[in-house]
This record gives structure tokens, C-alpha cells and sequence, in this order.
């Protein structure tokens, strides 16, 4: 960590020996977990803080439990579950939860500036619902093929479609569908991580095609045509033969399998959208380093 000073951001020890106006202070050991913490003082401001001030977790309590609820969660472990298992309350579990899901999402974004150009893509939509059946939710989901690198998603709310449809509009109105805004608001985010001549892959759903051919036009769009689902994948992994959209069917099965409100025929259901947006964003921060420490252990395995 590198420490600065909170109020006149002044760096601590810099290379000239005459501005090296922040020096230690002491140190105390935090409440919550016993952990020894370093105080500083600056001399410019006469600001008296310590690591802790500059840490994302200032002036929480039970910090200690962040990185095990967080693991809980993406467990296929229930809110309440996680709270019964912890013994802690449910509203703490609950913060804990926004709070990490939120500095995943910033991981996210500097683990795909880290990576090299992307050059196989596949994208499609998950879909799952709200409350009832009746209120459907798309998650549009992109995966770099092979290594199943979740590069990025977008929530948004569809209409309902099929025999509920009718349904739906009776009870609930109208239902707005956002997902070629959500398509497009993904596309423009993860555009800088595709290289120029990628190959992307999705199915034959007719509104991909001018999406791919704005954001990404030297690239090469292959589309095949959906295939019944396996029972042993609900649905995201396919019966026979071999699958051209393995590595994202695959990664939407995992999904579901993590996510406790995403998996089929449960009362553990998405109450806000939201929630649901954050959840993912913690799946796909613990999908993807599980994907980088497996390929760092290959790696110093054949190196060995």
C-alpha cells in the first residue's frame, strides 16, 4: 500500500531526503481482529492517521469476515444460509456483500487492463427472473473462449415471452426490455479488451448481428443454432456431440451452480435486480482468479 497523506496528499518517503515531511508515529492494535497497525504524522498539515485510514475498510467493524462471506456467497450459499452459518446477523452479511461486490467490480476492470488482446469471444444471454416468472431478467455474458475468462456481463429486465406472457401484463403491466441497451453498454465497455480481428461466436438470434457489426467491425461473427440442454447442465450445457459455445455454456452452468438465485426450481429468488447485478460481479471476480491461479499452478508444474 502506498502511503499518502489523506489531507494535503503528500507522498511518504520520496526520493529527496528534505521532503520526507510524513515519519512514524507509534501504532495500535485494532479492536476487531488484533492486528497490529502503524500510525504516521504529517508535518505539513499536522495530520495525525495510520494504514488503516487508508484502507477500503475505514471504520469497519468485523472486517476479518469479509473474504469468508464473500467465499460463502459465490458457494451457492444463501444470504440467510451464510448468516446461520457464521452466526452473525443477516443485515451484516448483507453489507458485507455490497461492499465486497463492489470492489469486485473495480478488480474486474484492472484484471482485463492487465490481460492480452482477447482474440476468440463468445457472448449469449442467461436468463432468470425477479420475484415471479412473470418478471424475466437477461444477463448478457461475454467469455473468451477456452480459457472461460469472464470478460464481462450486463443485467437487464426482458418481457416475459411464452405461455405467461399474458399473465405478466395482466398482473405486472407492461415489462420494458433493456437487453439491446445492455448488449450495446457491454459491448462498449469491453471493446478496448477485443482485438481488432477477433472471432466472435453466439447464436442465431437476429439482433446480435448489427451489435457485432458496430463495435466490432473487422471481426469475424460465427452464428449456430441453439441446441437442446443436457439435464445434468439444466439446460446451459448441451446434449451430444461437441458444443461450439462450450466455454460459454459451460461458464453460465458454473453460474448458476455458484449464484443461489440463479438456480433452478428453489425459492431462493432475485428480489431487486440490483442484488443480482452485484452478485455477479462477485462470481465472475472469484471465476476468473480461480482461472488464474489454476494457470500459474500448470505453469510452475511444467516448469518443475
Amino acid at each position: 500500500m502506498k502511503i499518502i497523506c489523506p489531507k494535503c496528499k503528500n507522498p511518504y518517503r520520496t526520493s529527496d531526503n528534505s521532503s520526507r515531511s510524513i515519519r512514524k508515529f507509534g501504532f495500535f492494535y485494532r479492536i476487531s481482529d488484533r492486528k497490529k497497525v502503524q500510525r504516521f504524522y504529517c508535518k505539513l498539515c499536522s495530520l495525525h492517521f495510520s494504514v488503516a485510514t487508508l484502507s477500503f475498510c475505514y471504520r469497519q467493524k468485523k472486517r476479518q469476515i469479509n473474504h469468508r462471506v464473500a467465499r460463502q456467497l459465490v458457494s451457492g450459499t444463501s444470504q440467510r444460509e451464510c448468516a446461520r452459518l457464521m452466526k452473525i446477523n443477516r443485515k451484516t452479511v448483507v453489507r458485507k456483500f455490497i461492499f465486497m461486490a463492489e470492489r469486485a467490480k473495480l478488480t474486474l476492470e484492472k484484471l482485463n487492463k492487465k490481460r492480452p488482446s482477447i482474440a476468440q469471444l463468445e457472448f449469449d444471454d442467461l436468463e432468470t427472473f425477479e420475484h415471479t416468472k412473470c418478471k424475466p431478467i437477461s444477463v448478457t455474458l461475454a467469455v473468451e473462449s477456452k480459457s472461460r475468462w469472464i470478460v464481462g456481463y450486463e443485467v437487464a429486465s426482458m418481457p416475459a415471452k411464452g405461455l405467461i406472457a399474458k399473465l405478466s401484463v395482466k398482473k405486472y403491466g407492461k415489462r420494458h426490455d433493456g437487453r439491446s441497451t445492455a448488449r450495446k453498454k457491454l459491448f462498449g465497455r469491453i471493446q478496448k479488451y477485443i482485438a481488432s480481428e477477433a472471432d466472435i461466436k453466439s447464436d442465431q438470434n437476429p439482433h446480435y448481428v448489427t451489435d457485432v457489426q458496430r463495435f466490432f467491425p473487422r471481426s469475424r461473427h460465427y452464428r449456430y443454432k441453439g441446441r437442446r440442454g443436457c439435464v445434468v447442465g439444466q439446460g446451459e450445457l448441451k446434449a451430444g456431440g461437441s458444443d461450439p459455445l462450450f466455454s460459454l455454456n459451460h461458464t453460465c452452468a458454473m453460474a448458476r451452480y455458484r449464484i443461489s438465485r440463479l438456480i433452478r426450481r428453489t425459492w431462493n429468488t432475485t428480489k431487486k435486480m440490483e442484488m443480482l447485478d452485484l452478485h455477479f460481479a462477485l462470481m465472475s471476480l472469484h471465476h476468473n482468479l480461480s482461472l488464474k491461479e489454476t494457470s500459474l499452478l500448470r505453469g510452475r508444474t511444467a516448469t518443475g
